[in-house]
């Protein structure tokens, strides 16, 4: 089995809404995520004979997820009131809505169907909240 590896990172801020602990105010993060994609053979013909894939296009996509969340808040759906929703729109502020809480393990989990949806033979996504902690996800 070969495996190959990317990380790439951004910055953002984040609550957990219905936390009862420091998290529950905003907060920010340099998130990390470490991507390893996995194939039994290699490409036989072509520009990538001899590669599981092109580390180029490999690390291209990663990086375009890590960008689209940079310098954002993300925040849970129905997690903010409307007159704060109101407000930080009209102060044009770069906001994410999702649809679960934005922790360590929901963002491995989105991040690995997204870039499998791109058609990447995704094993494991690695997400890191800081240098020391991290939540993992994959299929196995």
């Amino acid at each position: 089995m070969y495996a190959l590896k990317t990380r790439a990172h951004f910055d953002s801020a984040h609550f957990l809404y219905g936390y009862d602990g420091k998290c529950k105010n905003i907060h920010g993060h340099r998130w990390v995520i470490e991507v390893e994609i996995t194939g039994e053979t290699l490409q036989k013909d072509g520009f990538q004979r001899d590669m599981l894939i092109d580390f180029g296009d490999f690390k291209r996509e990663v990086k375009n997820l890590a960008d689209f969340y940079d310098h954002r808040l993300i925040y849970e759906k129905n997690s903010l009131k409307e007159k704060t929703l109101s407000a930080l729109k009209e102060e044009d502020f770069r906001l994410i809505e999702i649809e679960c809480r934005p922790t360590a393990e929901n963002f491995a989990k989105m991040f690995f169907d997204v870039l499998k949806e791109k058609g990447l033979n995704i094993s494991r996504v690695t997400v890191y909240e800081t240098p020391e902690n991290c939540a993992v996800y994959s299929e196995e």
